[in-house]
């Protein structure tokens, strides 16, 4: 969650909703970014700039070529790569290293 209130305001409130309901957990970590799914949420001086979060564990954006999909799944790759990243990126450089980095993975 992103706000504008003081810290001491988000942690009464969350104590009160831990209070409220024994079944919802809720743990608190305050910090300037976070990774989340795969992207990576920054406050740059209350701006938020998104990028890709390069996870260790998951797989490149490569079928198999002997793989039984449609040859249109395998065209699609780098498409798909693309639109993810113009989606997930808040500023053109991030794009742009993501399409560089896909780019690489596809040459490989």
């Amino acid at each position: 969650m992103t706000t504008n209130t003081s810290k001491e305001d988000i942690l009464k409130e969350l104590d009160e909703t831990i209070k409220t309901d024994s079944n919802v957990t809720i743990s608190t970590t305050i910090s300037q970014s976070l990774e989340y799914l795969d992207v990576t949420i920054e406050n740059n001086n209350g701006h938020l700039k998104i990028s890709i979060y390069p996870k260790s564990a998951s797989e490149p954006y490569i079928l198999p070529y002997e793989s039984d999909h449609p040859r249109h799944v395998h065209a699609n790759i780098i498409y798909i790569a693309l639109v993810r990243a113009a989606r997930s990126c808040s500023n053109v450089e991030d794009f742009d290293m993501e399409r560089l980095s896909t780019e690489m993975i596809l040459l490989v």
